[in-house]
């Protein structure tokens, strides 16, 4: 009887243990439009409007060679749910984004959804996707 009490609680134990266990899914970008393959491509991945291009303990980021004016990038063992993904093409390697004046980028630039804003960046609810499967996304760089 203690044996079958032992093996019930540990068999319960594991379907609980299972079950706890969150599902997670992998994202795969491709990014095109690049006009040379100097440099990295920067990307940042966003789960909340209110991190949108901000930085924030909840933001991923990562980076990716370019070949072939193309580059590919990974996030792996992501959460379901909602997310947005901004990015640029660091051209000359200094890690970061070059501007102009009034902070118009210089350098090649790109949101999920291929999403654009008017007078500035877009809206987080233009950029968000949704997450429940491995997915891959392309977005093109202007």
């Amino acid at each position: 009887m203690k044996k079958l009490f032992l093996t019930i609680a540990f068999i319960f134990s594991g379907i609980l243990f299972i079950l706890a266990q969150e599902e997670t899914f992998d994202l795969t970008i491709e990014i095109s439009g690049m006009d040379t393959d100097k440099g990295k491509v920067f990307i940042a991945l966003y789960n909340s409007k209110e991190n949108f291009l901000k930085s924030s303990k909840d933001t991923k980021g990562t980076s990716a060679v370019v070949k072939n004016k193309k580059a590919v990038a990974y996030f792996k063992g992501l959460k379901k749910g909602e997310y947005a993904i901004s990015l640029f093409h660091d051209e000359n390697d200094n890690k970061k984004m070059d501007t102009k004046i009034f902070g118009i980028p210089k350098e090649p630039y790109g949101f999920s959804n291929d999403a654009t804003g008017f007078m500035g960046p877009p809206k987080y609810k233009d950029a968000k996707f949704s997450l429940d499967s491995n997915k891959t996304i392309t977005i093109s760089v202007d």
